[in-house]
């Protein structure tokens, strides 16, 4: 069944088109992620599809059994109305039973309880208003009275998206879901979440997002637009990869061939008589389809970083004992810590146990209640904070950085002017006068990034730097940082990104503790892992002790009588290859870690702290790599 059918789409913002005479179709079961570079239209074709902005030419068809829901990134909602009434606005029988429900909960009247439940047996309301309560439990969303007018950014990122699928929950229709970035603003928790309910649910799929592993898990085909074209390729972000340095090989060549052609028809062209006949009209109508074939660029959007980083003394920053705590919750609880040179440190941790406060406190932005922080002489902050981008007044982009500085000194030597600078981070000069309001999310934050880097710091705070950034420029921040010789604190949900540049982890575990794990996100969310594993398993042994024969029946596996009953073979994912990768790489270096732990631990001159402290760093090490074995088990059989 087609969902959706585009048939010649072309989009333009004044001269700058965005795409022209795209078409294409979605079927039922389609599970597609759209990417794209910052301001190239992919929030556009999105809004247009949903009929929220109109074509320049084009039409866009969806089905008529077909019910469209969309997840923007500037949710809209009735800000005079509650939380609950925002949820539950369809008027439907289930739904207004469910929404009588919650208010009477919240309320705690027993009359108003009593009747909501009545209402609720009678609409059989019960299995969705238990989906209904999964979905505000795993995103985080209570007090559903209050106003959503006084909501922060991220509050309202996630009640939007809790309507969204609550929305395609409940509808029996065919649902096809349009989502933009719906990762921003959620923690990693909500986000493991949000990608398996999302490959449970049976819905129609076209997708926005820069989180890889997310897309991975989510979709099976990628679409990206690219210089006002679409290209389509079917597989994982790998197979994305590896298809699209094929195709911009085979344009290059084509490219190549057609300017061979052009000089020689050039040449033809300088020479040809001045009476035109039918046959040399037709040359020259083919000179100049050759000519602008020929003068086409294949332009890849690259970074190119290459700042002087201001010197890192000796002293970088130590915390000795700090405490602090806002009325009864509890932020750090005498932490200790000394930085190092070339540090790379994640924090991971769920929203509100402090990560920002945290930040602040490095810097000296909030004061902690007591203990000290000592910073380095030569330490020179970057902070790229969740605010954005900051102007008091509305002026143009190379108006704005000129108010940091007219020149930005490079490593090689020289300095580049503010105008050149702007055109390595992918500012061309047209994009210089364009005034910051009409900059999209990403183009702002690649702005705020610039501005960040203007000041040659040599200790970066990257407060989720991954939001609303495109793929390209992502890779490129990726590799700039990979070489980057100074601190890096990283407060990101991107997982991807997040594993390719931090050597150890601060987990927030909430009331003021913080563990610093020794590894990237994924060995720390496999050791979790393998914990609940165990923990599950010796649950089992224990239920089979006290009902030996139900279990044993329900545990055991029905024998395989010829190769036609086996199970097919599960290929590795995008995702567990890089895995299979990490672990590889990381198993002999965490055996290394551990026989040395062992051999300091056999010498005998060591007092009872130093035992104790090598004994904990033993067993940390112990089981990360017991966990790390466990899954490389798992993934060799795929493999």
């Amino acid at each position: 069944m087609h969902y959706v059918s585009v048939e010649g789409l072309t989009k333009s913002y004044g001269i700058y088109p965005l795409f022209k005479g795209i078409s294409f179709n979605i079927n039922e079961g389609d599970r597609i992620a759209l990417i794209a570079r910052n301001g190239v239209g992919k929030s556009t074709l999105l809004k247009i599809m949903a009929g929220k902005e109109h074509p320049d030419a084009g039409t866009c068809r969806i089905h008529k059994d077909v019910h469209l829901v969309m997840f923007e990134q500037d949710p809209q909602f009735d800000e005079s109305a509650t939380i609950l009434q925002n949820l539950f606005q369809q008027d439907h029988p289930v739904m207004k039973a469910i929404s009588q429900y919650e208010m009477a909960m919240e309320s705690g009247e027993e009359q108003a309880i009593s009747d909501a439940i009545v209402e609720m047996e009678e609409r059989s309301a019960w299995d969705f208003e238990s989906k209904v309560n999964i979905i505000l439990t795993q995103l985080n969303i209570h007090h559903l009275q209050q106003p959503v007018a006084k909501l922060s950014g991220g509050q309202r990122k996630r009640v939007s998206l809790a309507k969204t699928l609550i929305q395609i929950g409940f509808d029996p229709r065919h649902i096809f879901l349009l989502m933009d970035e719906p990762t921003n603003h959620l923690d990693l928790n909500m986000i493991e979440w949000l990608e398996n309910y999302l490959s449970q649910e049976k819905v129609t799929l076209l997708l926005v997002s820069h989180d890889r592993y997310f897309l991975e898990s989510v979709t099976d085909e990628i679409w990206e637009l690219e210089r006002e074209n679409l290209y389509t390729y079917k597989g994982d972000y790998e197979n994305y990869l590896e298809k699209k340095a094929a195709r911009i090989e085979a344009e290059q060549a084509s490219i190549d061939k057609a300017k061979n052609t052009f000089r020689k028809e050039l040449e033809w062209m300088r020479k040809q008589p001045k009476a035109r006949t039918t046959k040399s009209k037709s040359r020259q109508d083919n000179f100049y389809e050759v000519e602008a074939k020929a003068k086409q660029k294949i332009e890849e959007a690259n970074l190119q970083l290459g700042m002087k980083m201001s010197r890192l003394g000796g002293k970088i920053i130590e915390l000795k004992k700090v405490y602090k705590a806002y009325g009864d919750i509890q932020v750090l609880k005498g932490f200790d810590y000394t930085f190092s040179k070339g540090e790379r440190v994640g924090i991971v941790g769920k929203n509100g146990v402090g990560k920002s406060t945290f930040l602040q406190i490095l810097q000296g932005l909030t004061l902690p209640d007591s203990g000290k922080v000592n910073v380095g002489d030569t330490i020179v902050f970057g902070n790229f904070s969740q605010e954005g981008l900051v102007f008091k007044t509305d002026m143009r982009v190379i108006e704005y950085l000129k108010t940091f500085a007219e020149n930005f000194p490079l490593a090689s030597g020289g300095s580049l002017s503010a105008a050149q600078f702007l055109e390595l981070f992918l500012f061309t000069p047209d994009k210089q006068y364009t005034y910051l309001s009409a900059l999209s999310g990403g183009e702002k934050k690649r702005l705020q990034l610039l501005t960040v880097l203007f000041k040659n710091p040599n200790f970066l705070i990257l407060d989720e730097p991954t939001n609303d950034l495109d793929l390209p420029t992502l890779a490129v921040l990726e590799q700039f940082l990979l070489e980057y010789t100074g601190c890096v604190l990283l407060v990101s949900h991107d997982r991807y990104f997040m594993d390719k540049l931090v050597d150890h982890l601060f987990i927030f575990e909430g009331d003021g503790i913080i563990r610093d794990y020794p590894g990237n996100y994924t060995q720390y969310r496999i050791l979790e892992k393998s914990k609940q594993s165990l923990s599950s398993v010796s649950s089992d042994i224990t239920t089979q002790k006290e009902h030996p024969i139900q279990k044993l029946e329900e545990k055991s596996a029905p024998i395989l009588l010829d190769n036609a009953s086996k199970p097919a073979a599960v290929k590795m994912s995008y995702k567990e290859k890089l895995e299979w990768e990490t672990l590889n790489k990381d198993m002999p270096v965490l055996e290394t870690k551990k026989a040395s732990l062992m051999e300091q631990m056999n010498q005998s001159d060591l007092d009872y702290d130093a035992i104790t402290t090598l004994s904990k760093e033993l067993s940390q090490i112990t089981s990360q790599l017991e966990a790390a074995e466990l899954r490389w088990l798992e993934l060799s059989e795929k493999q």
